[in-house]
């Protein structure tokens, strides 16, 4: 089965795992809105599915930096209307010109601090990884999403 078949078999899970997550993105730099951004943006895969003891889901997060820009927008939008986000400086700036430089990549911006933030969703994204794994152990999945996953 492709990697897609052992996802379809956890949908509900992962509707279990988001509303018992929602409390540690809560706590995170990222607002909600934010969060549901990087979430596109991320894929899980199982590494070494034929493995018992080795077997475990990983974020594959080599995309989230494609979203770090509208990520940005976000937190400006929030903070344009006092909805304040997830913590954490806005990078401010002067509107559509450096908007648009930024999503080419050509803008100076707060490359440090987007790197941190970058770094912060990578982790995020982990745990929550974890999580969903100690999830489908605890109700007793594990074994059979593993095995989908290896076919």
């Amino acid at each position: 089965m492709s990697n897609r078949g052992w996802q379809d078999v956890i949908v509900g899970d992962r509707m279990t795992v988001d509303q018992q997550f929602a409390q540690r993105v809560s706590d995170s730099e990222f607002s909600r809105q934010e969060w549901g951004l990087i979430m596109t943006a991320v894929e899980f895969e199982i590494e070494n599915p034929d493995d018992e003891e080795r077997a475990r889901i990983v974020a594959e997060t080599s995309k989230i930096e494609q979203v770090m820009p509208e990520l940005d927008n976000i937190r400006d939008q929030m903070g344009a209307i006092g909805a304040g986000g997830g913590g954490g400086p806005s990078k401010g700036g002067g509107g559509i010109f450096d908007s648009v430089k930024d999503a080419l990549g050509l803008g100076g911006g707060a490359g440090g601090a987007d790197d941190e933030r970058l770094r912060a969703a990578e982790r995020l994204t982990q745990e929550y990884a974890d999580e969903l794994q100690q999830h489908l152990e605890s109700s007793g999945k594990w074994e059979q999403v593993r095995r989908t996953a290896s076919e």
